[in-house]
C-alpha cells in the first residue's frame, strides 16, 4: 500500500520499489513506474498501484481419481505481474487518493483465476489416473500438467500475469482410505520383521546346535584320547613290568652266576686251604716225628705258657714244689725210671 501524506490540500504519494504506480489526470498518464514519489491533487488524480514482486499462492482443492476415490491436492503457484499496465487495465488496482487503499480486491481475483485454472488441469489428469498410481506418481504428473496448463492459458498473458513456478506439496486420499492403504504395507513390514525375527531365532538355534555338536564332538574326541591314553598307559605299564622282570632276571642270573662263582672260589679256596693245612699238618707231623720226646715236652710247655693267663704273683708252698720236682724228675727218667 502506498504511503500518502496531506499538505495544504495537496497529497504526496511515496511508493515502494515493488509497487508499480500509475497516475492519471484528466485521462492523461502523468506518472508511471515503480518506487515513484510525487505530489498530486486528490480531486483530479486517478491512481493505480500494481505489485510487481513474486507472490506465493497456496491452494488446496479436492479431486476424484478414475476409481472414484477422493484425494486432496496441496499446491503452491509462484507468479508475478509482468505487465502492470495491462494488469491495471484488466483488473481493478485503483487506490483511494486519500488513503492509498485498494478500492477493489484485485489479488483475490488473481488468486481465483490461478486456482481455478490449476484445479481444472489437476482434475483433468487425476480423473484418468487410479488412486494407487496417483499416490505413486501423481505429484509429478499433477505438477507437470498444472505448469503446462498455466503456461498455455491465454488469459494469463492477456492479464499481464507470468507464472514463475508450480509446486505440488502433497496428494493425500481420505483418512479411511489412507489407513486402508497403509494396512498392507504395515502388514508386510510386520511380516518382514517377524520373518527377520524367525530367521534370527533360526540362526541362533542353528548356532546353538552347532555349538552343542562341537561340544559333543570335543567330548567324544576327549574320551577317545583318554581311551588311547589309558591303553598307552597300560602298554607302558606292561612294558615297564616286562623290563623290570627282564632286569630282575638279569640281576638274578648275574647274582646266581656270581654266587656260583663265589661258591666255586670259596670251595677252591677251602680246598686249597685244606690242602695247605694238610700239607702243613703233614709237615708238622713229620717234623714232630723226627724230634725227641723231651723237645716235644719243651715245646708243649712253651705253648702252654703262651696260652696261660698273665700271673702277676705266685705263691708256691713247699708241698707244691716237692710234688712238681718229683714229677719233673719222673718225666726226665723216662718210663723205665732211668735218667735220660
Amino acid at each position: 500500500m502506498a504511503d500518502i501524506t496531506r499538505r495544504f490540500g495537496w497529497r504526496h504519494l511515496r511508493g515502494a520499489p515493488t509497487a508499480h504506480v500509475r497516475h492519471q489526470r484528466a485521462g492523461r498518464l502523468v506518472h508511471d513506474g515503480p518506487g515513484l514519489s510525487f505530489w498530486y491533487r486528490s480531486l483530479t488524480a486517478a491512481l493505480s498501484e500494481v505489485p510487481v514482486d513474486d507472490r506465493e499462492l497456496a491452494m488446496t482443492f479436492h479431486a476424484r481419481t478414475s476409481d472414484f476415490q477422493d484425494v486432496a491436492v496441496q499446491a503452491t503457484v509462484t507468479y508475478r505481474i509482468s505487465d502492470p499496465g495491462v494488469a491495471a487495465a484488466r483488473l481493478d488496482f485503483s487506490v483511494d487518493p486519500d488513503t492509498g487503499v485498494w478500492r477493489g480486491a484485485p489479488l483475490e481475483q488473481l488468486a481465483t483465476l490461478l486456482t481455478e485454472t490449476a484445479q481444472q488441469h489437476a482434475l483433468d489428469v487425476l480423473a484418468r489416473t487410479p488412486l494407487s498410481a496417483a499416490l505413486v506418481d501423481g505429484v509429478a504428473a499433477v505438477r507437470d500438467r498444472v505448469a503446462a496448463g498455466l503456461a498455455a492459458e491465454p488469459r494469463l498473458p492477456a492479464t499481464g500475469i507470468e507464472v514463475v513456478a508450480v509446486r505440488v506439496v502433497a496428494l493425500r486420499p481420505e483418512p479411511e482410505v489412507e489407513r486402508a492403504l497403509r494396512t498392507p504395507a504395515r502388514e508386510q513390514i510386520q511380516q518382514e520383521a517377524d520373518r527377520a525375527t524367525y530367521e534370527r531365532r533360526a540362526v541362533a538355534v542353528e548356532r546353538e546346535r552347532a555349538i552343542a555338536e562341537n561340544e559333543l564332538a570335543s567330548q567324544i574326541e576327549l574320551a577317545r584320547r583318554e581311551e588311547q591314553l589309558v591303553d598307552q598307559q597300560g602298554t607302558n605299564a606292561r612294558r615297564e613290568a616286562e623290563e623290570h622282570a627282564a632286569a630282575d632276571a638279569v640281576r638274578a642270573e648275574a647274582e646266581a652266576t656270581r654266587t656260583v662263582r663265589l661258591a666255586k672260589a670259596e670251595a677252591q679256596a677251602a680246598r686249597e686251604v685244606g690242602e695247605a693245612r694238610a700239607r702243613a699238618q703233614a709237615a708238622w707231623l713229620r717234623v714232630h716225628a723226627e724230634v725227641d720226646v723231651a723237645t716235644l715236652h719243651a715245646l708243649t710247655g712253651t705253648r702252654l705258657a703262651e696260652n696261660l693267663p698273665r700271673i702277676d704273683s705266685v705263691t708256691v708252698s713247699p708241698d707244691v714244689v716237692t710234688g712238681l720236682l718229683s714229677r719233673l724228675g719222673g718225666a726226665a727218667g723216662g718210663p723205665s725210671g732211668e735218667p735220660a
